[in-house]
């Protein structure tokens, strides 16, 4: 498929997605299939996958093009660190144009580029004030996605959340559980944190979502926690 779909074909191919959600007998296998249509609309994109939540609230790979996004996928669920927990806990698009040099993900980046892996986009799956999980398409090229790789991602992300979110299966989160919550909890902390190192320290959102990256790397710590400990330490100021 070209790289700049037209409205049109957007809208055929959506409907498609939509067909296959409600008719497939599988709710697991039809998600593969988006993933596979998902791989197919990127340009560059060697894989594809869509992450949910499943009926125990376990975070897993319920669609993916192969072995090697599920391996990918399965390894950031082991960590707890990783694009795609990253975009659904922040409820934003994360990108790495080099896993080869990334240091957001201590533990994932490194075993990733072995597997080949070296670029990834990832956006959270968002149905009104539900986080139902992430989609993310993987290169095997450094710099393979762009914005425009992030904006057709997220034109995919939309309608699917809203098509998973009404499919009536077990097999589908469509519920908060306490797995969705404590990512809610995460982008939350983050965002506490961020907010409270640009006033103590003047710099920009970015600069200070690096500040909280390089702590998290070098305590070995989550962002969650990492972001934790800076809130505790201006209540602990605020008592004293």
């Amino acid at each position: 498929m070209p790289s700049d779909l037209p409205l049109d074909e957007l809208s055929t191919l959506f409907a498609r997605i939509q067909g296959m959600l409600l008719t497939e007998e599988s709710v697991a296998h039809a998600v593969d299939l988006l993933a596979q249509a998902i791989r197919e609309t990127i340009p560059g994109a060697v894989g594809a996958g869509v992450s949910l939540m499943d009926s125990q609230g376990i975070r897993t790979s319920t669609g993916s093009t192969d072995g090697l996004v599920v391996a990918a996928d399965e390894l950031q669920y082991r960590l707890g660190n990783g694009p795609c927990l990253e975009a659904w806990a922040a409820a934003a698009p994360v990108r790495s144009d080099d896993l080869g040099t990334e240091i957001r993900w201590p533990g994932w980046s490194g075993p990733a580029a072995e597997m080949g892996l070296r670029s990834v986009v990832s956006v959270p799956l968002l149905y009104k004030t539900e986080i139902l999980g992430a989609i993310k398409v993987y290169s095997s090229l450094t710099g393979a996605f762009d914005g425009h790789s992030e904006h057709l991602l997220t034109l995919f992300a939309g309608p699917t959340a809203t098509l998973l979110a009404n499919v009536q299966s077990t097999e589908v989160p469509h519920r908060a559980s306490r797995e969705l919550k404590d990512a809610i909890a995460t982008r939350d902390s983050i965002a506490f944190a961020r907010g409270i190192l640009m006033e103590r320290k003047g710099v920009s959102s970015d600069e200070a979502m690096r500040e909280l990256i390089l702590l998290s790397r070098s305590n070995g710590h989550s962002l969650r926690r990492v972001s934790e400990q800076v809130i505790m330490s201006v209540r602990s100021r605020e008592r004293s």
